[in-house]
């Protein structure tokens, strides 16, 4: 754990209108508190979530708008009251880092259900009044409970697509029980979601 005890200055792309392009952008990540995880970032995916708010097409984008909610990285320093990372982890972050951790969705581990509604990685006000940014920069500081284990021997660049690209394809094939004999999968197109079902169609047998 590092006695950092303020800010530094981060370095993200952020689109400044709906043209969409990216341009350098300086800003300064919250101080990192008792249960949060810093992480320099190494990757993060492309998602055409992405696109979408860069343009606003849904209306409600906040610029300067830094993206990405495909999120692997490198500890680079913790809270007092996280035991379950360390400097040096791997560790990822998906589509959501906050949400109210009291209604009975986040208490069954089901935050991206929450009652007040989940706190998205980018484009969203944050409990603290503050427009969250994303993973197109260089480190991110998030709450533990919303930040995941890598693997240390499984490449950061494979890992980042899975922590919204994979989990949106693995979690439905999971409920509707696709990892039990018998079961027959259908794609439909081989784009980014696609090709990661059928890896995981594969895999589940």
């Amino acid at each position: 754990m590092s006695s950092s005890s303020a800010s530094a200055d981060c370095l993200g792309w952020a689109a400044r209108d709906e043209s969409g392009v990216l341009s350098p952008y300086n800003f300064s990540r919250r101080i990192l508190g008792v249960d949060d995880v810093s992480i320099r970032i190494t990757h993060c995916g492309v998602c055409y979530a992405d696109v979408i708010s860069t343009r606003n097409r849904h209306g409600n984008s906040k610029y300067p708008l830094v993206l990405g909610h495909e999120i692997a990285g490198i500890v680079k320093e913790v809270g007092s009251n996280v035991p379950r990372f360390k400097v040096g982890n791997h560790i990822g972050v998906g589509t959501y880092v906050n949400s109210c951790r009291n209604c009975e969705y986040c208490n069954d581990d089901e935050e991206v259900y929450c009652v007040k509604g989940p706190v998205f990685t980018f484009n969203k006000v944050d409990v603290d009044g503050t427009i969250t940014k994303g993973g197109y920069s260089s480190y991110i500081v998030v709450h533990e409970r919303y930040c995941f284990s890598i693997l240390d021997d499984y490449p950061l660049a494979l890992a980042a697509p899975l922590l919204y690209a994979g989990i949106t394809v693995y979690a439905p094939m999971v409920c509707h029980k696709m990892n039990q004999p018998g079961k027959s999968l259908g794609v439909i197109g081989l784009g980014g979601l696609g090709h990661m079902e059928v890896k995981f169609g594969k895999v589940l047998g």
